[in-house]
């Protein structure tokens, strides 16, 4: 199997659109292999930081955009890529060192998505991506200190996942349960994994109440490492712990909401017809 590439910081891919917009629309077999994805690499500041990248690539009809979550994930995605994938594919890559993940199933990265870690009642989800992933997890364990076990959703290609069937997806994403998802890059489409576009499946769907939350980064940080960037980026452990509290409050409020309106009423109705009697 022979299959191109090319490499360079995910922050260039603005230099390359059109090689790799073209490559999308000729459907060629090609990978472009894109390191340093995220606020996480901090040392070069602001002008290195990709906070848009990842949305724009996404943006691009035909084009499968990768983001593995540790070498695991990149090994099965590799594989997916050489034998499953005919048109082009990125991998946004980390630059700082991640934790490896013992539980990785190949099948669910070639799927899009996967539960990483499960809990028998789950009261909440989390999804990450990418270098993200093991901070949804680190979350995931500050919630069962209070109480919530949370499932944790590994997705490292959202395209990979759409083309699943709804029975998947709602398998893995739970609608009707409150879910977070966590990316260091623009909040923008992450409302199909944990925002306006699930909340308004759920309702529809479910008729309960909010589909989830986004903890992105809209602007980009300053200097530091990579811990530093990513905590000042607002997407750390803490930070999503806080989202997921708020949001299950929000949630309790707006199911208690929507309880009185639609089912009160039924039952007011219900009480004020006249029953003959003999």
């Amino acid at each position: 199997i022979v299959r191109p590439y090319g490499s360079t910081f995910l922050q260039f891919a603005d230099y390359m659109r059109g090689a790799v917009r073209l490559s999308a629309l000729m459907g060629l077999p090609v990978c472009w292999v894109y390191t340093h994805d995220s606020v996480g690499l901090g040392e070069d500041g602001p002008t290195h930081q990709p906070v848009e990248h990842l949305a724009a690539l996404r943006a691009i009809p035909g084009l499968t955009v990768i983001r593995p979550g540790d070498a695991n994930e990149t090994a099965a995605a590799w594989r997916t890529v050489l034998e499953d994938l005919e048109g082009p594919a990125v991998f946004a890559l980390s630059r700082q060192d991640l934790p490896v993940q013992d539980a990785v199933d190949p099948d669910g990265v070639a799927k899009g998505a996967y539960v990483l870690r499960d809990a028998d009642d789950p009261g909440a989800v989390i999804v990450g991506t990418g270098s993200e992933l093991w901070v949804a997890l680190a979350a995931a364990d500050l919630l069962a200190g209070e109480g919530i076990d949370a499932r944790v959703v590994s997705m490292p290609s959202w395209e990979l996942f759409e083309a699943q069937d709804d029975a998947y997806r709602d398998d893995v994403l739970l609608p009707g349960v409150p879910s977070v998802s966590v990316e260091a890059g623009i909040s923008m489409g992450l409302g199909a994994l944990g925002g306006s576009q699930r909340e308004h499946r759920a309702l529809r769907r479910q008729r309960a109440g909010p589909g989830g939350a986004r903890e992105a980064r809209d602007h980009a940080g300053a200097h530091g490492g990579g811990g530093a960037g990513a905590a000042g980026a607002g997407v750390g452990r803490k930070d999503v712990r806080r989202r997921q509290l708020q949001l299950r409050a929000s949630w309790s409020l707006q199911l208690q909401t929507f309880h009185s309106r639609h089912t009160r009423p039924r039952v007011a109705a219900a009480t004020a017809v006249d029953i003959p009697t003999r």
